[in-house]
């Protein structure tokens, strides 16, 4: 059965749930000339470069759909289930792209060499997020397209993974699909958690909520593991993390927040949709977050400067950071005040 035919999310809306108002701490606020004026509440866990709990924020135990942040897993699943990618096509495989012509070029890469088309793909059509590919392609009367969407990377990697397998490419969004089954066993096995609940992500792809700890756990196996590692998905998730630090405009796009972390502080970034996002150090310090309204413009400095205040970076380099990252609010064309963290870290 499809997974869409399942009405997942409405059914499950009523049972399973994220975090609470109550269970969420102040994570970052929106300044305008000394005012106060929005507060993003959620919840963060930092895990030591061991992969310890050092620090809670908010309630870090209460489940999240880790959307875009599943990715990283997701590929991985699609990697040691045989997807031969190399070189750029690994950060394509755990990308959130905007849809330059640079990486629709890797994307087709990945299909043709198996025998794949656009058309196979399960994603949806959509627009490039990069402005100026987009004014480009409306200037030369194109219309969306789904290897434009920005998930493109990683459903072109699920159906290299079929082809590995000689598993149907038709159906591998199904849950009961041999694909989808690998990639819910790998979330289980690398967050050490029984996936709560499953839906359907904006793609068209399962996504499993796990909680925003196991999250954590999850990723900084990936982000510590060893290219050297005698086992298999050890080495894959090493390669896939160094292609993606040498590389930081696989994973978005140039001007996009991780990107720009990537490139000024050597971390490895992924956000997901509705607010998440998670960061590895360069020493494995890993920081996991909800925004619980969903806004992710404070993510990525928030996990920053957890980082930072757990050891793993400097306040200088978080400066860097927040002066490239779209933190300013204007007034009349002019900066007066700024997207901040808030006083609950």
């Amino acid at each position: 059965m499809r997974l869409s035919a399942m009405r997942a999310p409405t059914r499950l809306a009523l049972v399973v749930q994220t975090l609470t108002v109550q269970d969420a701490v102040e994570l970052a606020v929106v300044e305008r000339n000394g005012f106060i004026e929005s507060r993003h509440i959620g919840a963060a866990v930092v895990l030591s470069p061991e992969g310890e709990v050092v620090v809670r924020h908010g309630n870090s135990d209460a489940l999240v759909l880790p959307r875009s942040s599943l990715k990283p897993l997701q590929a991985i699943a699609c990697l040691t289930a045989g997807a031969p990618l190399e070189g750029e096509q690994l950060g394509l495989a755990t990308a959130s792209h905007n849809g330059t012509d640079r990486h629709v070029a890797v994307v087709r890469e990945i299909l043709a060499a198996g025998g794949l088309t656009e058309d196979d793909l399960g994603c949806p059509a959509d627009w490039p997020g990069d402005s100026a590919t987009r004014d480009e392609l409306v200037r030369d009367h194109a219309g969306k397209a789904r290897i434009r969407m920005n998930c493109s990377g990683k459903h072109a990697t699920m159906l290299r993974a079929c082809i590995a397998n000689g598993w149907p490419t038709a159906g591998y969004l199904d849950l009961d699909h041999p694909l989808q089954v690998h990639i819910k066993d790998v979330v289980e096995r690398l967050s050490g958690e029984r996936i709560a609940a499953t839906a359907i992500d904006g793609c068209g792809a399962p996504v499993h909520a796990i909680t925003l700890t196991g999250l954590a756990r999850a990723v900084h196996r990936i982000g510590t593991a060893s290219e050297r590692s005698p086992f298999a998905l050890h080495r894959v998730a090493g390669a896939l993390v160094r292609t993606v630090r040498e590389n930081p405009w696989t994973i978005e796009g140039p001007g996009r927040p991780d990107t720009i972390a990537i490139e000024k502080l050597g971390v490895f970034a992924k956000h997901g949709a509705e607010g998440v996002m998670v960061m590895v150090a360069p020493n494995g310090a890993t920081v996991a977050l909800k925004m619980l309204d969903g806004s992710g413009r404070a993510a990525t400095i928030v996990a920053a400067t957890l980082l930072a205040r757990a050891g793993a970076l400097t306040d200088a380099q978080v400066e860097s950071l927040a002066s490239a990252l779209p933190l300013a609010v204007l007034g009349g064309g002019s900066g007066v005040g700024a997207i901040r963290p808030g006083a609950g870290i």
